[in-house]
């Protein structure tokens, strides 16, 4: 893997994902779901900061059927990366692309009867566009949400019909990762409702979905056409509470690495980085890592400890933006691998422990990782 490295990468900081982690994750939902249910992969955002046509492919290698993602641009890099799976925006795209979505066949979220007036204007001489109708059953971002607002998108989309194939129907889950379900059966409740508001208009798409990471999880037997396994194709939980009721371990994805660049001796009373925040309490090794917070590696992350030859090493001082620095008892060598996420040995930090350290969610620390982190695959 060294040889690997050097060959690869101009810094000694890289991330590292595992597509066998990916794949197996993939294919213990689609177990999970049983045969009636496929699985959408969400790579949006990088694919979750891992890489994105590396794990769509991976997904599609293991059985997913369908892939999501957040922007168009998103999707039109797939596709000339060479993705040609069934792809979804699940964000709102503006009305004058849609012609480069259809031609890409790339499936759009509609949900704005004046989006479906303009978008059929552009779409004189090119392909139908498909489109998934998106219910906002309780998430509060975008979706149709009331029965007038379902008549009158039908009507309008009545008369552009010959623009649009309408491919899918499908809402997204606000508290499907907590343990009290009241809101979740709410939901699924007016999405029933929504759905069969269009079958009464001729409206019935053959791909509708609802379930997410959380609710595919917790309950197989209700997710429809299509399951959209985001965070937990990664091996990372939806929630805390969730992490405790798996049908079946995670296997997570990203470890994240550094060298040593630096190791100097410090005395009693000196002190480290920006606004000498730390002082030395006695005479100490420090070493420092090149990486930082335009890394995604936040300055929060100061007092975090890191993993070097199995022993713990705390980061100290303020976070830099290209660097920063660990106290080690025993002194260490220039070249040493440090592990911010990831095992040395028996010992480990996860993606979870950041993101404690950071007071949020494990969903944001991959997304974090910039681009100037090589990924190995």
């Amino acid at each position: 893997m060294d040889d690997v490295r050097e060959r690869s990468i101009y810094r000694d900081t890289w991330a590292e994902v595992d597509l066998e982690a990916i794949e197996t994750n993939v294919k213990n939902m689609i177990t999970h779901l049983g045969s009636t249910t496929k699985v959408m992969a969400v790579v949006k955002a990088n694919a979750y900061g891992h890489g994105d046509a590396e794990v769509a492919t991976a997904a599609l290698r293991a059985g997913a059927t369908h892939l999501a993602v957040a922007t168009l641009d998103e999707a039109v890099v797939l596709r000339r990366k060479g993705i040609t799976a069934p792809l979804l925006v699940l964000g709102w795209t503006r009305p004058h692309d849609v012609k480069t979505a259809a031609v890409m066949h790339i499936a759009l979220t509609a949900f704005q009867p004046e989006w479906v007036k303009q978008a059929a204007g552009m779409l004189e001489d090119a392909p139908v566009c498909n489109i998934h109708i998106k219910i906002d059953t309780g998430m509060g971002r975008i979706g149709l949400r009331h029965r007038e607002e379902f008549a009158d998108f039908a009507t309008t989309l009545n008369v552009y019909k010959s623009y649009f194939y309408v491919e899918g129907l499908y809402t997204h889950f606000a508290t499907a990762d907590e343990e009290d379900d009241t809101f979740l059966s709410l939901q699924r409740q007016r999405f029933a409702d929504a759905r069969h508001f269009f079958h009464l208009q001729g409206i019935d798409p053959l791909l509708v979905h609802s379930e997410n990471s959380a609710a595919g999880l917790q309950s197989p037997e209700r997710s429809q056409a299509l399951c959209r396994l985001g965070i937990s194709m990664y091996g990372l939980s939806p929630s805390e509470w969730v992490s405790h009721h798996l049908p079946f371990p995670l296997q997570p994805a990203l470890s994240l690495y550094t060298k040593i660049i630096a190791v100097k001796q410090v005395n009693a009373g000196d002190t480290i980085g920006y606004g000498a925040t730390y002082t030395a309490a006695e005479n100490e090794y420090i070493a420092t890592l090149p990486i930082g917070y335009a890394d995604g590696w936040l300055r929060k992350m100061n007092g975090y400890t890191v993993l070097i030859n199995g022993e713990e090493a705390p980061i100290v001082g303020r976070v830099c933006m290209d660097q920063c620095m660990i106290s080690v008892k025993n002194k260490p060598s220039v070249g040493d691998v440090v592990t911010l996420i990831g095992y040395d040995g028996n010992r480990a930090r996860t993606v979870d422990d950041v993101a404690k350290q950071l007071d949020t969610i494990n969903y944001e620390v991959p997304c974090l990782l910039s681009l100037r982190v090589p990924r190995i695959f």
